[in-house]
């Protein structure tokens, strides 16, 4: 068992990164990896450099380590709504559309965590890339589950490709909610999600 000492210097250190992260991913998203320095961060952060390598070994590994703590705040929103959605008794349709929910309110709340993300995928001579795979993995797993889950229930066709289907979802909603938050502003949360909605229940076609 901890002591209060350690306890509490465990939540200080812990807070130190959360500034560090937030510092990070804002300047990142301003002027890209390469031209932001160590010393910028530990500045927007509040703290001195030599704090910022005592948490972390270099600017990569607090990136990677970034990269692993935002995916791993989107996984866990996932992973509640779907599971507050079974405790309610609601479909694994509703386990998704809920999903899909706390992915806009995820994105809303973090946009340029989510813009570096979405970028990163896409490079390939990143350090990092192994461990950006490994927690976009984690996060798409808790749709494929609830996929999965609906075919064995008869609720979705067994047709259907679990692991493409589930890259979809998640892809539909980080893609809209970024063309959101860059070109259409002015929309609510509340109407981006009706219209991701209305698409994942098959509902644009103006039949029945």
């Amino acid at each position: 068992m901890e002591s209060s000492s350690t306890t509490g210097g465990s939540t200080r250190r812990e807070a130190t990164r959360q500034k560090l992260y937030e510092a990070a991913v804002t300047l990142i998203a301003e002027q890209g990896f390469s031209a932001t320095t160590v010393d910028e961060i530990a500045e927007r952060a509040g703290v001195a450099k030599g704090t910022v390598y005592y948490n972390f070994a270099s600017k990569s590994v607090l990136f990677e380590e970034l990269l692993r703590h935002g995916v791993g705040l989107l996984t866990a929103s996932l992973r509640d709504a779907a599971e507050q959605t079974a405790r309610e008794g609601g479909s694994r349709v509703d386990a998704l559309d809920a999903m899909v929910r706390a992915g806009l309110v995820f994105i809303d709340r973090y946009p340029a965590f989510t813009q570096l993300y979405v970028a990163e995928l896409w490079r390939t001579n990143r350090a990092w890339q192994s461990t950006l795979m490994v927690v976009r993995q984690q996060a798409v797993a808790v749709v494929e589950g609830v996929l999965r889950e609906g075919v064995e229930g008869g609720e979705f066709s067994d047709e259907i490709d679990v692991q493409l289907t589930a890259a979809a979802l998640v892809g539909m909603v980080l893609v809209a909610a970024l063309d959101w938050k860059s070109f259409q502003p002015e929309r609510s949360l509340d109407d981006v999600h009706a219209a991701l909605s209305r698409l994942l229940q098959g509902r644009v076609s103006g039949k029945g």
